[in-house]
């Protein structure tokens, strides 16, 4: 089993920049495809990023590209999401999730979310 757990949601302004951490434990993520996703109020789940075993960045939506970067440490087993120029449409919860290979349909562990609310 792997356990996720997200932190550095918050309160922050247009413009302002976040980091994001998701702290693994019980498994190495070196093992596994990570990402980032988030859920709006009444939308679905979003996917905002992943990255590979070997570390390489994958897939980003337009909304997010250029802005979010996702990156990892895997001495501290932990993922990040910096995200920067941040919008009001960016208000979600933000989760992390791991599945065992890149292209498997479902991720297998998620994180519990963390609030992220852009607001003037």
């Amino acid at each position: 089993q792997m356990q996720l757990v997200e932190s550095g949601g918050g309160l922050v302004q247009p413009g302002d920049s976040l980091m994001l951490s998701c702290v693994a434990s019980g498994r190495a993520i070196s093992d596994y495809f990570m990402a980032w996703f988030r859920q709006a109020p009444g939308k679905g789940r979003e996917l905002v990023g992943g990255i590979t075993r070997a570390g390489f960045p994958t897939f980003s939506p337009d909304s997010v590209k250029g802005r979010f970067t996702i990156s990892k440490d895997n001495a501290k087993n932990t993922v990040y999401l910096q995200m920067n120029s941040l919008k009001p449409e960016d208000t979600a919860v933000y989760y992390c999730a791991a599945k065992q290979a890149r292209y498997d349909t479902e991720y297998d562990y998620w994180g519990q979310g963390t609030q992220v609310t852009i607001s003037s």
